[in-house]
């Protein structure tokens, strides 16, 4: 991509991959290379989910999307731009230059339309070399958008609504939330492909090869669809096209666009309760979501437009250039990791997928580092990821004095699967989950000036409380976050977190008007720090572990120390960290500790937010860009990646890159 800085230098990012439909974990689309040419477009996992577009100019065809018909050009492609919500590329064909335009309108603020499941194509035409020139455009998207594995069976279908005419495709056995977990694709509910009547465009349901053949003979698309079904992916490789007349195109801009949306019918398991997803809870028919989608269309770019540039200048401002960049390729990939539900009562619920990770749903130490995002977005969304955690603590299934770590495997919230899941403390994490919980409950609290959270689930974050208190400040040997790294005893950043965790509670105790308490729970957490410093200091730094002389890590929980206003660790002991780590960088990023070159792409952001200096800051998250744009791991921005050699290391499209947006997350 080039994006002009503000300073009209260009700034050159390639990223690994790319984001084009981007709504749930099911329905997310992405192009892993250079140019939308190179390869076929896939789902988040890499498992083929093909979409295809062509360009007919004077009779002569081009690809501008997908990498088939392999024997036809591709067409010049001139930039790829990526905002919050818009992926834009621009091409050149034949005197026409192309812009092709992915809208996924994931406006925070307003949850009908972040959870309308339906992403606009927009295909602008111009002639370019001062000739009027004659111009088609095709999109396809096969029924393998529809379906797991390709070897299932599905339906193709055709309706016209009042203003759109709109193709179909679903699976033919609908097992609607049967499968859980990590590496799976969607195969319940209708994928849905609409255009406006008033384009005259000519859809068709048909083999690829046969659709795409008609077109670039003729121009146009087969009128008559090929009904054999049900019928698997694999026969033919069926898919839902169209076909668009541009007419004679001069210099004047010609637009026009292509909705794709899936209604999933039902989105989550909640505890036995089979939810909708949000946009439906009112009883919303998918004809009506299409209709308003297309109503709208002028209005709803307008916003988005307006939402890109002004949080590209504030993410700018905050951390620079390249900042900006890395944080515009992960907003989307937050969001659309997400499912969001209303439960029956009307309270909103939102669950986050643990992606190639272990398909976890709702898991705390996934929100916990993609909390910055919601806290300044729309810090109601963090509230309905951790309301589901507390009312399951509540419950007399969760029999233990910590915190849970997850609620299930998505999209089935059923209870915790992790570790010892609800029957023992094996592979728990104690520590890590109250701290995150009590410290992300204090946040909410404090962001929306609302105590009603702490007060209505108080006996269960007063035993957290307690039990931080008692085996915070040295923990034994138990896994933290960062589980790839194994178990640890006396982790020092874990250590950290039940610290500022007790300050967090302190603050709450403060909103509730407790003032005795929260002396007491303050004066805790003040001498703890003390403790701390003497266990863990190294010389010219702090260690990894109390016991562990000549080791270090990031000490990335102290960002909350800020950001909560605690002022309960000296800006000294951060000064001396940050000198540190300074001197422990690689090419691609800071590695999280002494054990290993690998680090955590969010982490290495909420550590270099512990420096007031710009200079600092950007020396930290400037690796993080060129592995950005380096990285052989053509996949959606991975959070684990090898310092040396930019390779990813595990997981992937994970919601916790929401975690990069700490820097505009403000004293609360």
């Amino acid at each position: 991509m080039v994006h002009m800085s503000l300073s009209n230098e260009p700034i050159a990012f390639r990223p690994p991959a790319v984001p084009l439909i981007t709504h749930t974990p099911y329905f997310s689309v992405w192009s892993a290379a250079d140019k939308l040419t190179d390869s076929e477009t896939s789902h988040w996992t890499g498992s083929s989910q093909p979409l295809c577009g062509l360009i007919r100019v004077d009779g002569v065809t081009a690809r501008f999307m997908g990498s088939r018909p392999r024997d036809l050009p591709g067409a010049k492609q001139i930039s790829l731009t990526i905002t919050c919500t818009r992926t834009i590329y621009e091409f050149e064909f034949n005197g026409v230059g192309l812009e092709v335009e992915f809208l996924s309108p994931l406006l925070p603020d307003d949850l009908d339309l972040l959870t309308r499941p339906v992403t606009y194509l927009t295909l602008t035409a111009r002639s370019i070399d001062g000739a009027e020139h004659e111009v088609e455009v095709y999109v396809d998207a096969t029924a393998g958008l529809a379906v797991n594995t390709f070897d299932q069976k599905v339906y193709g279908a055709r309706q016209r609504l009042n203003n759109l005419e709109v193709l179909t495709a679903r699976s033919a056995d609908q097992p609607v939330l049967a499968k859980k977990g990590d590496n799976l694709r969607i195969d319940w509910g209708t994928f849905y492909l609409a255009v406006a009547n008033r384009f005259v465009s000519i859809q068709s349901i048909q083999d690829s090869k046969v659709s795409r053949n008609s077109f670039i003979s003729t121009g146009k698309t087969l009128v008559a669809d090929d009904t054999r079904f049900p019928r698997d992916v694999w026969d033919g490789s069926p898919c839902l096209s169209v076909s668009i007349p541009f007419g004679a195109v001069k210099a004047e801009d010609v637009s026009r666009y292509i909705l794709l949306a899936y209604d999933e019918e039902y989105a989550i398991e909640y505890f036995g309760r089979k939810l909708v997803p949000y946009w439906k809870r009112n009883g919303q028919q998918v004809s009506e979501l299409l209709e308003s989608s297309d109503s709208g269309y002028s209005f709803v770019r307008q916003r988005c437009q307006q939402f890109d540039r002004a949080t590209e200048a504030e993410l700018a401002d905050r951390g620079g250039e390249k900042f900006a960049k890395i944080a515009e390729l992960s907003f989307r990939q937050c969001l659309s990791a997400h499912g969001i539900v209303e439960d029956f009562d009307g309270t909103l619920l939102m669950f986050s997928k643990e992606n190639f990770s272990n398909g976890c749903i709702g898991t705390v130490d996934v929100t916990y580092p993609g909390s910055p995002f919601f806290l300044h977005f729309n810090p109601k969304l963090l509230r309905a990821q951790i309301e589901p955690i507390l009312d399951y603590s509540a419950t007399p299934r969760w029999k233990f004095p910590f915190a849970p770590h997850d609620l299930g495997t998505y999209p089935q919230a059923n209870g915790q699967v992790y570790g010892g899941g609800e029957h023992s403390e094996d592979d728990q994490m104690p520590v890590e989950e109250c701290g995150n919980m009590l410290i992300l409950v204090a946040a909410v609290c404090k962001a929306l000036d609302d105590k009603s959270l702490a007060e209505k689930h108080w006996t269960t974050l007063l035993k957290w409380a307690g039990y931080l208190m008692q085996s915070g400040l040295d923990p034994d040997n138990q896994l933290c976050t960062d589980d790839f790294a194994g178990h640890l005893a006396h982790n020092a950043n874990l250590s950290i977190k039940a610290i500022v965790a007790l300050g967090a509670f302190a603050q709450l105790c403060r909103m509730r008007g407790d003032e005795t308490r929260a002396q007491i729970m303050q004066s805790a957490a003040q001498r703890m720090v003390d403790q701390w410093r003497s266990l863990a200091f190294d010389g010219d730094h702090y260690r990894l572990a109390f016991d562990r002389p000549g080791t270090w890590s990031q000490k990335y929980n102290l960002a909350w120390e800020r950001i909560l206003g605690l002022k309960l660790f000296p800006i000294d002991l951060i000064d001396t960290e940050i000198a540190h780590y300074l001197t422990r960088q690689n090419k691609y990023g800071l590695p999280l500790d002494n054990r290993a070159a690998y680090t955590k792409f969010d982490w290495v952001v909420w550590t270099a937010t512990l420096s007031d200096s710009r200079k600092t800051f950007e020396s930290f998250v400037d690796p993080l860009f060129h592995y950005l744009d380096e990285s052989p791991s053509r996949v959606p921005l991975s959070d684990w990646h090898d310092t040396e050699t930019a390779k990813q290391i595990g997981f992937q499209a994970r919601s916790v890159v929401g975690g990069i947006f700490i820097p505009l997350v403000k004293t609360l």
